[in-house]
Formats: structure tokens, C-alpha cells, sequence
């Protein structure tokens, strides 16, 4: 249990600074859909949101796994942290270079496929941000790995808050400076950044803030480059370009295939984007806590990889996991049509429908994170790769047939297909290679019930009592979550009762 509580307590520095960072980014939600409400300022989110969408696969592409091989080779050899360290980071300075060049040399075609409308500047704008936020990535490594989680939080919030405060700048206040001053410094900036290029330069005041803030960090490595640990680290690392490649596709290719799919014109697709990719964030709450666990599970995870109670470990680790983001999900859930809708503006609304759907995608999206540890503790990442690509099969296959007469409802759909598969067949391969005693029958038992409960709710409120008002809406809510915390504390009182703050009211 001490160790569960170790990863606990690192969960919630990580979390801390994690759901405050994305509390405040996803303050952006908001903030975008209301002022962007018209139809052209759906267009223009719409834009922002396939951008960001790229973003997320060139990240991948970027970083090609060094971070985990970093963690990988630090546990497995802690005299040699330094050198690792060096390599690692030599490693991404060189191949970042690289990848900038080529994607400024590039940006037309590039602009082109991605059909942005003629604006390249958002290519090298976007090449420039990734530059710095690709050199972040192994002196976060350094922190989480030394654990310090306050440092981590520290940047990570202050980072977030610089770039909301550039949004609002940029978007609201920028336009009334340029009224009253209209052949002045701001009026020229109105008329040569559009709303995307401006939430763009942000993230890169954002971007260039955090490399700055990380200089203790970085300013560690020295040009020490190990050929033979590189290419170790590398050979390790290489299938996380698939893994996470697949697994980008997994998570955002709906985005691009429903501009590039849906019938109708440019800008009805676009907009139908814009309001998928709206509500697809609704699912905060989860994804808030799997970001949180992501940070801190995978040092964790490696660390305890050599303990002979490493199974019964993992399997404690999944079933509080399985339970947090149940109440994660019941939590949105429950309560979209009378608090969470508020969350974004009028005209996105409309997509509110797909939301509990995402929301178990989800669910078995951190699932699958949480019991792929087995293929990259057993160095077996080639099985990391058929399963994600499988995924990924999943996900064009189901976008291709579906979108064109499903739009948003295929992309949701879709999506929850894909985990769930991806869950089943890692589970069957993982319990082959490293055993792990998963408390099975426990954790379906917790799946099946929120959604049992959030049927019965919406059953309830939705052909019971139809005309039923925010009052009672909410207080059906409210009772089905409460059914659900009456379950945990029947099935785990004993656990429960262990803990230093919950058990002095159990025992």
C-alpha cells in the first residue's frame, strides 16, 4: 500500500500542476467558442482546432519516444544518468533542427494539403513552437525522473496563464486599440495576424516562456554524445514513432477526416469540426486525471519494474485508476444539459449529443495506457506497435465508412470502437507475456454500473419526467453519483478504511 501512496502523492503534484494547467487552457474553451460564435468565427476555431490536431502527430514525430527511452535507461542504469541525459537531449537539439528546416522549406505544399486557406505563415509559425517545445521535453523528463514535482507545476501553470493572458490580448484587446488608433502600431498587427495566426503566437510566447524557465535544466547538457547509447536508446525508442503515431491517428485523425469527408462545402465541414472538437473537450474531467497519472505512472512504473510484487502492484494501481475515472465520468456525465453545456458557447452546443460517448472512449483510452506497461517494462514494444496500428485500422476504417452519412456521431462511435478493442486484445496479449492479477470481475463491475446509472438517468429525465426542471435534473444526478460512491464504499470499506484521511471516518 505504501507504495500505491507513493504514486498517489506524486499523482497529485503532477495532477495539481496538470488540472491547473489544463483548468486554465481550458479556460480558452470558453472563452474562443463565445467570442468566436458567428459563423465565421467557427470557421476561423474550426481552423484552430485541425491545426492543433497536426500538432499533436508532429509531436510525436518530433520527440520519437525518446522521453520513455530516457526514463527506460535511467532506471535500468543510475550511475549513468548524466550521460543519458546528454544523449537524450543532443539527440532531439539535432533532429529538431532538422525538422523545422524541412517543414519551413515545405510549408506550401504542407498549407496545401492541410487546405489552411493560403496561410503558411501558420506553418512557420507552428515549425518555430514545436522547435521550443520539442527541447522541453527531455528537461521535464529530468524533473519528473528527480521528482520535482513543485518546479514541474510551477512552469507548467505559469506557462498556461501567459498564454490565456496573450489570447485575451491578442483576440479582444488588440481589435479596440486598433478602432481607436486606426493607422497605429495595433491596427497594422489586426491587419497582418488573422485569429488563428494570433492564438498561434501565443502558444509560442507560451513555448519560448517554458524553454526559458527549464535553463537549469538544460543548461545541464554538454556536447558528450554516446554513438553506441544513442543508438541503444534509439533502438528502443524507434517504435514509439509507430506506437505513438498510431496512437495520435487514434486520437485526432477524426478531426481531419471529418473536414476531409463530410459532404457538403469547406465551410460547413470546418464548422462541423470546429463543434466536434468543442464538445470532444468536455471530457476534461478524465482526461485531466489520465494526464495526471501519465505523469507520474510511467517513472513509477519503471522504478517498481523490479520488485517481485510488481504484478499485485500494478493491479492495485489499475483498479483505484478504473474507479477515479468512473467518477470522472459520472461526474460530466450526469450533469451535461444543466452545468457543462455552459462550458462553451451557443453555437456549439448543438454536438452536446456525442459528449457521453467520448467520455467512455476515454475511459478506455486511460484504460489502455495503464496496461501497456507490460509491453514497454518487458522491452517487448514491437507488440506496442501491432496493437496501436490495429487501432489505428480501426479508427480510418470506421471514419471512412461512417462520416460521410454520421458525421460527428461516426467520429464518437469510432472512437469508443477503437479503445475498447484496443483494451480487450492488450489485455489478452499482456496476460500472456506478463501476467497481472487485475481484479477483473471488480473493475467491469464499476464499468457497467455508470453506465447502467447514466441510462437510468437520462431514461428518468428524459421519458419519465420530460418537463422535469434544472432542480430535479440535478438532483437525479447527484443521486445516481451518490449510488455509485455507496458501491465503492461497499466493495472497498476495507481498503478504505487504510487510508490516512477517508479511514478515520470508516473505522
Amino acid at each position: 500500500m505504501a507504495a500505491v501512496k507513493q504514486l498517489a502523492g506524486q499523482t497529485l503534484w503532477y495532477g495539481m500542476s496538470s488540472v491547473a494547467a489544463r483548468l486554465l487552457n481550458s479556460l480558452l474553451i470558453p472563452i474562443l467558442s463565445y467570442l468566436l460564435s458567428s459563423s465565421q468565427g467557427m470557421i476561423d476555431l474550426g481552423g484552430v482546432s485541425l491545426i492543433y490536431a497536426y500538432f499533436a502527430v508532429l509531436n510525436v514525430i518530433f520527440t520519437y519516444g525518446m522521453e520513455t527511452a530516457y526514463f527506460r535507461f535511467c532506471a535500468a542504469d543510475k550511475e549513468n544518468r548524466k550521460q543519458i541525459f546528454n544523449t537524450a537531449f543532443g539527440s532531439l537539439l539535432i533532429s529538431t533542427i532538422i525538422f523545422c528546416i524541412l517543414l519551413y522549406l515545405l510549408r506550401v505544399p504542407i498549407e496545401q494539403f492541410v487546405e489552411l486557406g493560403g496561410h503558411t505563415e501558420y506553418i512557420t509559425l507552428a515549425a518555430i513552437i514545436l522547435f521550443f517545445d520539442t527541447l522541453q521535453t527531455i528537461p521535464f523528463a529530468l524533473l519528473r525522473q528527480e521528482n520535482k514535482p513543485r518546479k514541474y507545476a510551477f512552469i507548467k501553470v505559469f506557462g498556461i496563464v501567459l498564454n490565456i493572458l496573450a489570447v485575451i490580448f491578442f483576440i479582444v484587446l488588440v481589435p479596440k486599440l486598433a478602432q481607436q488608433d486606426p493607422n497605429g502600431f495595433f491596427a497594422d498587427l489586426g491587419r497582418q495576424f488573422n485569429v488563428v495566426s494570433f492564438v498561434l503566437l501565443a502558444n509560442l510566447l507560451q513555448s519560448v516562456f517554458v524553454f526559458l524557465m527549464l535553463f537549469q535544466e538544460w543548461r545541464q547538457f554538454s556536447i558528450r554524445f554516446d554513438t553506441a547509447l544513442w543508438q541503444k536508446m534509439f533502438r528502443y525508442s524507434s517504435p514509439m514513432i509507430i506506437i505513438g503515431l498510431a496512437g495520435m491517428v487514434n486520437e485526432v485523425i477524426d478531426r481531419q477526416m471529418l473536414v476531409k469527408l463530410i459532404d457538403g462545402s469547406k465551410d460547413y465541414a470546418m464548422k462541423i469540426q470546429a463543434i466536434y472538437s468543442q464538445n470532444y473537450k468536455l471530457s476534461i474531467v478524465i482526461t485531466l486525471f489520465v494526464t495526471a497519472f501519465r505523469m507520474a505512472a510511467e517513472p513509477f512504473f519503471f522504478s517498481k519494474s523490479q520488485d517481485k510484487n510488481a504484478p499485485e502492484l500494478y493491479a492495485k494501481v489499475m483498479k483505484w485508476f478504473v474507479i477515479t475515472v468512473c467518477l470522472a465520468f459520472l461526474t460530466t456525465a450526469l450533469f451535461i444539459d444543466d452545468v457543462w453545456k455552459y462550458y462553451m458557447g451557443p453555437s456549439y452546443r448543438s454536438g452536446l449529443y456525442i459528449v457521453p460517448v467520448l467520455l467512455i472512449a476515454n475511459v478506455f483510452s486511460g484504460i489502455y495506457y495503464n496496461l501497456s506497461i507490460w509491453y514497454k517494462i518487458t522491452d517487448k514494444m514491437r507488440i506496442g506497435i501491432y496493437i496501436t496500428v490495429f487501432g489505428a485500422i480501426i479508427t480510418f476504417v470506421g471514419n471512412y465508412l461512417f462520416i460521410p452519412k454520421f458525421e460527428m456521431l461516426a467520429a464518437a462511435w469510432t472512437t469508443l470502437v477503437c479503445y475498447f478493442s484496443m483494451v480487450i486484445v492488450c489485455y489478452i496479449w499482456g496476460q500472456k507475456y506478463y501476467p497481472i492479477p487485475y481484479p477483473m470481475k471488480r473493475i467491469l463491475t464499476y464499468l457497467i454500473a455508470i453506465v447502467l446509472l447514466f441510462l437510468i438517468h437520462k431514461g428518468i429525465i428524459g421519458y419519465l419526467l420530460p418537463h422535469a426542471n434544472v432542480y430535479m435534473r440535478l438532483g437525479s444526478g447527484i443521486l445516481w453519483f451518490v449510488c455509485f460512491l455507496l458501491l465503492i464504499l461497499k466493495l472497498e470499506r476495507k481498503e478504505l478504511a487504510s487510508m490516512p484521511l477517508i479511514g478515520k471516518f470508516l473505522k
